[in-house]
């Protein structure tokens, strides 16, 4: 079950499409990477691209070890889009049994020494973990959010963002509809499950 699962989030992680787009992974480049929090810094690596893979340098530090010096290749390998182009994939590179992952992936996350895939890991994603009646309220809000409304059932309903289409506005609208109708089930049955003897008229009251 995800619940007892260490949590993506709380990992320092790296993302192949923000490298891409900022042209760490252009071969030859050699680079620099940071994490902040609070707006300052806590950790950062050393990058070096290569054709078809990215060098990782960084330090690490086991618990109740001495700073280790890690040099990680992790091999890179392209998908085409369908209206052109290439987009870039990690394959994680952790060798568990003997065997290779390889697994195809857009993010890795830092384990005791290496870069590699969450499922490698056995992270889940903290959504996973959450009710399910805040799992549909949190998508509601991200369609609001994302059509430049605010966040919540009590707020004003957003308005058409300039240059999108009526139909994708309305689909995007109904979407944020059954978000919330199926928050309300979900939050409905949990009080059910908290309190059976509650009727559906003192939970809706």
């Amino acid at each position: 079950r995800p619940g007892w699962r260490p949590k993506a989030e709380h990992f320092r992680r790296i993302d192949v499409n923000t490298m891409h787009r900022a042209g760490v992974l252009n071969a030859g480049r050699s680079s620099g990477w940071q994490w902040t929090e609070d707006g300052q810094k806590v950790a950062s690596i050393s990058m070096r691209a290569e054709t078809g893979r990215l060098i990782l340098i960084y330090r690490v530090r086991p618990v109740g070890g001495e700073w280790e010096d890690v040099e990680e290749p992790i091999s890179i390998a392209e998908t085409d889009c369908p209206y052109g182009g290439a987009r870039p994939w990690f394959l994680c590179p952790a060798v568990r049994n003997g065997q290779w992952c390889g697994r195809r992936v857009g993010k890795l996350y830092l384990g005791q020494r290496y870069f590699v895939c969450r499922h490698c890991l056995r992270l889940a994603y903290a959504s996973q973990s959450e009710e399910p009646m805040h799992r549909h309220n949190r998508r509601a809000n991200k369609i609001r959010m994302a059509l430049g409304g605010e966040p919540g059932t009590a707020s004003l309903p957003p308005r058409k963002p300039k240059g999108m289409h009526w139909r994708t506005f309305w689909r995007k609208m109904d979407a944020i509809d059954a978000a919330d109708a199926a928050g309300d089930i979900a939050f409905t049955r949990w009080v059910h499950r908290r309190f059976p003897g509650l009727s559906l008229h003192e939970i809706l009251k």
